[in-house]
């Protein structure tokens, strides 16, 4: 069953947090359906493993007919490796940065693509859903080099890609963190790692600061709402992280051979 982050007027905004995770294999995503009169948009659609329930689950909601937009924050597998899928089952088309926009139809059958990719260009864009829009925000190198996080002005929620992803056997993605300090342990070690810079994390908190978000809802782990909103933009905006954490003992040849591994 979906989560309802958002509903009213027409406006929903749906999240789908359990259709990838099965057996614990797999990283745990979260996907997101957004409608807006009777057009609507998935973002993040996620690989293969989410791809049926996702696409039945939105069938209960939705018209898969009535998808115009498929949103893609960066090109990781789990978030379009099911591309060709949807490519095939709807007429929607793929919103994705243009660094990523060639490489996108390699998840594809040849010519599924062809007309279909419209390429974000690095300052963002609004994307038309019905009588709204969405607002594709720059959020280069959190974690991919082309990266964008995509703000819904009507619910004021802000979807974040992997920025504000927990992760770990206690993460609930249906209980929403209202207060930051007993969450910031399911998310330090990944955004110490997958995050590039304190730099680009300070240019994204004085971006952010000028919207009104109501909630902040990353691709991995439990939405934030609440005080947590701010809380995390003052976190993210100290945090050390990626090339600042970097030394020369992260840049040399392995001591073992291959033979003494084994």
């Amino acid at each position: 069953m979906p989560i309802e982050l958002y509903n009213h007027k027409g406006h929903k905004c749906l999240m789908f947090s359990d259709l990838s995770h099965e057996g614990g294999e797999a990283v745990q995503a979260n996907q997101f359906l957004i409608v807006n009169d009777d057009t609507g948009a998935i973002l993040d659609p996620g690989g293969n493993l989410a791809y049926s329930e996702l696409y039945l689950g939105m069938s209960r909601h939705f018209a898969p007919s009535r998808l115009s937009a498929l949103l893609a924050s960066h090109a990781d597998p789990d978030i379009i490796a099911s591309l060709d899928r949807w490519m095939t089952g709807t007429e929607a088309t793929l919103y994705i940065s243009r660094v990523w926009e060639r490489f996108a139809p390699h998840f594809c059958k040849p010519g599924k693509t062809e007309g279909r990719i419209i390429g974000i260009p690095d300052e963002g864009m609004y994307i038309p859903i019905g009588n709204s829009h969405l607002i594709a925000l720059p959020a280069h190198f959190m974690h991919a080099e082309g990266n964008f996080q995509f703000y819904d002005p009507i619910s004021r929620i802000l979807f974040s890609g992997d920025l504000g992803a927990s992760l770990g056997t206690d993460v609930k993605p249906a209980e929403f963190v209202t207060s930051l300090a007993d969450h910031i342990p399911r998310m330090e070690k990944f955004h110490r790692r997958l995050m590039v810079s304190n730099k680009i994390l300070r240019l994204w908190a004085n971006m952010v600061r000028n919207l009104r978000i109501d909630m902040i809802v990353p691709q991995h782990g439990a939405p934030m709402k609440g005080a947590a909103v701010q809380e995390f933009i003052e976190w993210v905006q100290g945090l050390s992280c990626g090339i600042d954490l970097m030394t020369d003992e992260h840049y040399r040849v392995p001591r073992a051979t291959l033979r003494q591994v084994a």
